[in-house]
């Protein structure tokens, strides 16, 4: 029986096929192109599938339209359509996840934090002298994460968890795109349903304050890092030795101090992790600084924490 997620695999393919490329962006850049005069309908597959823009039918080939009411991705928009869905780039591989804006609850957010986190995890399986047998990414959202490690590390079982069946629907197919048979997508809230321990676990967890409290945006806490933190306090558990946690988060700095890299110090102490933390970019997200959320911050940084469990 076919189902959605082979109809989107399908599509995935004919938009490969085609030549399609999309570079997602934040989406505070996304809205601000959006309301150009010239940007209110997409005139290509680009306006349909990367900048989400409302559609006349004859605006795609009529095959792809087929794909998408197939995949109960699209739906009216006053008198035009709208996909429920994107496809972005990255590594030469399309990814699919939610339309914007992502302001639903099960909404799988892809953006630049996406390309950094897997840039990161692909540079450090290069810089292992082997590569890691058993990894996992929590939290996986789209699967990008998980998807660029399999293909760095193509003998490795990589296991891609997230509490959003959504997440986990759009990585099987993102999986399946890329070809990489080692991804395996598994329900679970940080690793507490994966057994076992593991030689590279990646993150790139929810770190904003969020008055919505949007599931894949809301990092908890006063400061947005409780999944952050909980991440690490994961890993300082079922990493094996010469393990690493490779965790990409972000950060509101207030009065020039870090309240995420103090608290990972703390949790830190005493695991026998050996660790790094940089600011990847030091400011990012500047619209959240007019809300009250960060009110008090001087900017939101995005940071990569790395933990390795010496040999």
């Amino acid at each position: 029986m076919t189902t959605t997620s082979d109809e989107l695999h399908r599509l995935g393919r004919a938009l490969r096929e085609s030549g399609y490329e999309f570079t997602t962006v934040t989406p505070a850049t996304h809205a601000r192109v959006n309301r150009r005069p010239d940007n209110t309908e997409a005139r290509d597959l680009r306006g349909v599938f990367g900048w989400s823009r409302p559609f006349r039918p004859e605006t795609v080939p009529g095959e792809i339209l087929d794909m998408l009411r197939a995949a109960d991705a699209v739906e009216s928009h006053g008198s035009l359509w709208r996909s429920k869905i994107r496809f972005s780039s990255y590594g030469g591989e399309l990814f699919v996840h939610s339309a914007f804006p992502t302001d639903a609850a099960d909404a799988v957010f892809f953006g630049p934090d996406t390309y950094r986190m897997a840039d990161a995890a692909v540079a450090h399986v290069g810089s292992r002298s082997e590569p890691p047998a058993r990894v996992a990414d929590v939290g996986c959202g789209s699967g990008a994460g998980a998807v660029a490690v399999a293909r760095s590390a193509p003998h490795a079982q990589v296991v891609a968890v997230d509490i959003n069946p959504a997440a986990l629907r759009f990585t099987e197919v993102n999986a399946r795109l890329a070809g990489t048979a080692n991804v395996s997508p598994q329900y679970s809230d940080l690793l507490d349903a994966v057994d076992g321990d593991f030689d590279l676990i990646i993150a790139n967890p929810p770190f904003m304050i969020d008055p919505a409290g949007r599931t894949y945006r809301d990092g908890g806490g006063p400061d947005g890092n409780d999944l952050p933190l909980s991440l690490i306090d994961t890993a300082a558990k079922r990493l094996t030795p010469g393990g690493a946690l490779v965790l990409f988060a972000g950060t509101g700095i207030v009065d020039g101090r870090d309240p995420l890299r103090a608290a990972a110090a703390e949790r830190l102490h005493g695991t026998g992790l050996t660790w790094t933390y940089r600011e990847v970019d030091p400011d990012v997200y500047g619209e959240e600084l007019d809300g009250p959320a960060y009110a008090h911050a001087d900017r939101i940084a995005v940071v990569l924490l790395t933990a390795t469990r010496p040999r």
